[in-house]
């Protein structure tokens, strides 16, 4: 029990059928290639009278195909473009930018894009543009120029472990210049980026180095070093007197993920070189010893943390510590305030008919702070986050190899939306590069700035390599990159004419990691699974942790959805450590009892599937409740404001229920009531179920606060307005984060369900 999956979705024989042709005709236009090849460009122009014809023709001249191209110029002064052809423009002033029509992405080797050339209309003086390049290389061939190299290397200060260093900015070359090295005795010592002074660390004492600079530039290319200097080390055994501790550490300010201090200056009978700011006596970051102030970041909503700063000496004599102070960061949506998160399915756009509009339409979008995109996959042979494919999932809920392999790249970003089915009422032109659900909820966060979106890994049916991919720190590293490079980054396979580098590029703000279930074999068939899932999940989200605040650019949310049932809890999460790294815990609050094809594990009994409490008259002898869920985690010692309660926006139902004088509560079954789609026996989604059984009698109980309706054959355990009412004031008055809604498309069109929850949370 406890299951939190995703139902399978209604794909027509026909779709299936048309997509697949779809996809051969599109093989035939282009093979992929990711060639080494470089494409060159030349510019011709024809005078047409009132108007002239611009066309650049793309050569390939090497031996491998060239796949996709991206042509930019600026346009000389007094010339405009009226239209374009064989490439789709974009113009920021006088720069454009054309990229490759689906028909000509590919340039064979050998070959030119002839006839299928880009070409303008342009007025104003014939001229040819400037600044050409192809795919980032010149037009012509020629190699870019790289940076000047850097002049005036000086030390500004020096201690027995560290060098500070300065330089005059280096020239230009072709492309701004991004960094700069930092070498001696040819290795790279250090690095700055956007700055020309920079401290070199992990020196040895009483050393002479010789140290170096070279620029870098946007595009890597990098230049000549500049003249050397040599700086010798400080010997500690010229000053053996540390300097007094700092005082009065305290903190100014805080967020939900870093901490700002402050302390007074410590003195030193030579100088204060710097100060060192330990964490839970763990170096956590080193400022200048002219500064009394630091700010620490990544840290995690919500958690106390203690601080000390001791100060040292050019000899690299350490003070002892300032006061102990202790610390704890905002949740992440301010005291006083609740966090809504809902999840939004892939698969709703198919026989739900639920696309990222009715977020928008029904008001969700304003109510909402964060949306789980819901779910990506596990690469089964690479043991990555798996995109750039189309295959469902088997129509067995038993089969291990039901999502083996199984995406849907065709709703994230391929498939084209009306303007009826678009949240802003455009189109999508079909060929671009960006489509489906991705572009709409792109769409989504141009409309509602403070909208979190996140990207949600697993699932019922795509946990099976979970272990696999956390058993070693290398397997952890390499999936958590490749995620981070798909879904943070953007950079989508390419499939069906769209994806590409940068694509979803500011689309999603972190990860929801759905998997079910760690450390047992009560998860889907097939699962993998072991005892040392357990410690390999907490390192497993340590490294995401790690690696998504190694991006910098502000902080990025790493949430989970947890189980319910304390015996999972026990296998598979290690509550003193998981919260480390964790933003919010998503608390399943549902799937207590059930019956149906998708979860057949209690098909000859009635029960509630969401009840806040336990029920004093549940037969079972087992009991749970959304309460006992919460419990399992404070008791623990989880601080309840990185909770959310989950909320379904669905019910589970029986047939062939007898009364038993009360009205089918606990009552023996029939097996699932026919669901809202044939494959999903006893689940429907709120608005379809009160649609289908508008005169069944929807009673509340009030003890185990639990909503069920009864129709004399059928009964539904469900929540309504009422129990979410009673649920809200429970989360305020437990003092947790929020509610975790799954899933969306179960709410009617006005957004009933959700509307009580907002209400409920104010």
């Amino acid at each position: 029990m406890f299951e939190h999956m995703p139902l399978r979705r209604r794909t027509a024989t026909a779709l299936v059928a048309a997509l697949a042709l779809l996809l051969a005709l599109l093989s035939l236009q282009a093979t992929p290639a990711h060639a080494a090849g470089k494409l060159t460009a030349t510019f011709t122009s024809a005078d047409n009278g009132p108007w002239w014809k611009g066309t650049y023709i793309l050569h390939n001249d090497t031996d491998t195909a060239v796949t996709n191209w991206s042509l930019e110029f600026d346009l000389p002064s007094g010339v405009a473009i009226s239209s374009s052809y064989n490439g789709t423009v974009t113009t920021q002033g006088r720069h454009i930018t054309a990229v490759n029509a689906h028909y000509n992405g590919t340039v064979a080797a050998h070959s030119t894009t002839e006839p299928y050339s880009f070409w303008f209309v342009a007025t104003g003086p014939i001229t040819a543009p400037t600044g050409c390049r192809i795919n980032g290389d010149k037009c012509d061939g020629s190699a870019d120029a790289p940076p000047g190299a850097p002049a005036g290397l000086k030390k500004t200060d020096v201690t027995a472990r560290t060098a500070s260093l300065s330089w005059t900015a280096a020239t230009a070359g072709d492309f701004p210049v991004a960094s700069y090295d930092i070498l001696a005795g040819g290795k790279v010592m250090g690095s700055a980026t956007a700055a020309t002074s920079a401290t070199v660390t992990g020196l040895t004492p009483a050393t002479a180095y010789a140290f170096t600079v070279r620029a870098k530039d946007t595009r890597g290319n990098t230049s000549a070093a500049s003249a050397p200097l040599t700086v010798t080390t400080v010997d500690p055994a010229t000053d053996t007197s540390p300097p007094t501790a700092p005082g009065a550490l305290h903190s100014t300010a805080t967020d939900s993920s870093s901490v700002t201090l402050a302390w007074t200056a410590a003195t030193d009978n030579q100088r204060v070189a710097a100060y060192d700011i330990y964490k839970g006596g763990a170096l956590a970051t080193t400022v200048s010893g002219t500064t009394t102030t630091a700010t620490i970041g990544g840290l995690s909503p919500s958690t106390s943390y203690t601080f000390t700063v001791k100060a040292r000496d050019p000899a690299d004599n350490s003070s002892s510590a300032s006061n102990t102070l202790t610390v704890k960061t905002d949740d992440i949506v301010g005291a006083g305030n609740y966090a809504k998160v809902g999840y939004f399915v892939q698969w709703g756009i198919y026989g739900r008919q639920y696309f990222v509009k009715n977020l928008q339409d029904s008001g969700a979008a304003g109510k909402l702070d964060i949306v789980n995109y819901a779910f990506a996959n596990i690469d089964p042979n690479n043991l990555t986050c798996l995109n750039g494919v189309t295959k469902g999932t088997t129509a067995d809920p038993e089969d291990p190899e039901q999502g083996t392999g199984a995406g849907d790249a065709d709703a994230d970003y391929t498939r084209p939306f009306s303007a009826a089915q678009s949240v802003d009422g455009v189109a999508d032109d079909g060929w671009g590069k960006l489509r489906g659900n991705f572009n709409q909820l792109k769409k989504l966060k141009k409309l509602h700035p403070n909208l979190k979106i996140v990207v949600s890994l697993g699932g019922w049916t795509y946990s099976k390599y979970f272990s696999d991919v956390a058993a070693s720190d290398a397997a952890r590293k390499k999936f958590v990159s490749s995620c981070i490079d798909m879904y943070i980054k953007g950079n989508l396979p390419e499939y069906g004419g769209a994806g590409g580098p940068g694509t979803a590029a500011g689309i999603f703000d972190g990860f929801d990691i759905d998997w079910e279930w760690p450390g047992t074999g009560t998860g889907h068939p097939g699962n993998h699974y072991s005892p040392a899932d357990k410690g390999n999940l907490t390192l497993l989200l340590a490294e995401f942790r790690k690696q998504l605040d190694a991006l910098g650019g502000g902080h990025r949310l790493l949430t989970a959805f947890t189980p319910a049932d304390p015996q999972k809890i026990g296998d598979g999460w290690d509550l003193g450590k998981v919260f480390d790294s964790l933003d919010v815990a998503n608390v399943q609050g549902y799937d207590f009892h059930g019956s149906g094809s998708d979860n057949s594990w209690e098909p000859n009994r009635t029960g509630h599937q969401a009840n806040l409490y336990n029920d004093d008259q549940d037969p079972y002898d087992f009991h749970f409740s959304a309460d006992t869920a919460i419990k399992a985690y404070t008791d623990a010692g989880v601080e309840p404001r990185k909770l959310t309660l989950g909320i379904p926006f669905y019910g589970r139902g029986w047939q062939n229920v007898t009364d038993g004088g009360a009205a089918g509560e606990w009552q023996s079954a029939g097996g699932a009531a026919p669901g809202q789609f044939a494959e999903e026996a006893g689940t429907r989604g709120y608005s379809n179920l009160i649609g289908a059984y508008p005169t069944m009698t929807v009673r509340h109980d009030e003890q185990s606060i639990s909503t069920y309706g009864y129709t004399g054959n059928q009964w539904w355990s469900f929540d309504d307005t009422w129990s979410i009412g009673k649920k809200t004031a429970y989360v305020k008055d437990k003092g947790l984060l929020g509610v975790m809604v799954w899933e969306m498309s179960g709410d009617t069109p006005q957004g009933t369900l959700l509307g009580a929850l907002d209400s409920g949370l104010k």
